[in-house]
């Protein structure tokens, strides 16, 4: 009898991965430069990576294409069934990451309380 169990992608196949994604102003790996903040495996072959870029104003096109090779190259993985990469502090985060990934919705605006707006 032939018992099929569905490999789980592991973090270290991950990173192998990512080591491949290039900043395409200084031409090191992302992995080097550490730009890496997160790598979140869920059971069903759901990833999530958060990375940063060197500067918030980087140029939107640089992270965009930095976000696109992330997530190419981790969804041919096996055992990956989908992919979110998330950039944070960056000036257009929210713009990119919509780019990057089809059907995301930024979290909400959480409203400034009293204590953030006083001078």
């Amino acid at each position: 009898m032939l018992v099929y169990t569905k490999s789980m992608v592991t973090v270290d196949a991950v990173e192998k991965e990512l080591e491949k994604v290039v900043d395409p102003e200084l031409g090191l790996p992302i992995t080097e430069m550490h730009l890496v903040d997160e790598i979140n495996i869920q059971e069903n072959g759901e990833i999530l990576i958060k990375y940063h870029l060197t500067a918030p104003f980087c140029p939107p096109i640089f992270a965009e294409d930095i976000g696109m090779n992330i997530r190419n190259l981790t969804s041919k993985l096996e055992g990956v069934k989908k992919v979110t990469v998330i950039l944070h502090g960056h000036a257009l985060a929210n713009e990119i990451n919509q780019r990057v990934n089809p059907g995301y919705t930024p979290p909400p605006v959480q409203p400034a309380t009293p204590a953030q707006t006083k001078a």
